[in-house]
């Protein structure tokens, strides 16, 4: 009788292995899936974007008309840490640029966001500015430094592509 039992217990799990196998194929069959999908989503910065233009004690830089392709995947405000405004985009070939500007003490603040770039000493006329080219071992970047702000475009984009970004930077028009 004992063996018998055992028979039956190893026949009743696989039985229920059957059951759950059967009940997981259909879900699969049923739940939509696209390989195909891009899973990276952009984000909507307008909201971000009125908030830091009317708290900022600077002028917030914002990309217009940039070229099809570019994505913005993040993006913040953070009025305690040096008045911070953050926007991240995913470039057409899927390389990162970010726009970065704060009140915070220029070294230090470069060095954050540039995780570790330093000035080559270069610099490169972006929309009639001169902008400071600086290269690091994660991001290369664009900085501009103006009276009580400090702007970065960094990433691992090419220096091409942080001066399309660089250059499609326009003041955020006031809303009422």
């Amino acid at each position: 009788m004992a063996g018998m039992r055992g028979k039956q217990t190893v026949r009743g799990m696989f039985q229920s292995m059957a059951v759950i196998l059967a009940a997981a194929g259909v879900i699969y069959l049923f739940v939509p899936h696209d390989e195909n999908a891009d899973p990276i989503k952009p984000v909507d910065y307008r909201v971000e974007l009125v908030t830091a233009q009317r708290a900022a004690p600077y002028p917030v830089l914002s990309p217009q008309g940039l070229p099809a392709g570019w994505k913005p995947t993040s993006v913040s405000y953070e009025r305690r840490s040096g008045d911070a405004w953050h926007l991240g985009y995913l470039t057409p070939d899927r390389q990162y640029a970010a726009v970065e500007q704060s009140t915070a003490s220029p070294v230090k603040y470069i060095d954050s966001v540039t995780r570790g770039a330093r000035d080559t000493g270069a610099t490169r006329e972006v929309a009639g500015r001169a902008w400071q080219h600086w290269e690091g071992p994660k991001y290369d970047a664009l900085v501009l430094r103006e009276k009580g702000v400090t702007t970065v475009v960094a990433g691992t984009a090419t220096e091409g592509q942080l001066a399309e970004l660089a250059t499609a930077l326009r003041p955020a028009p006031k809303s009422s």
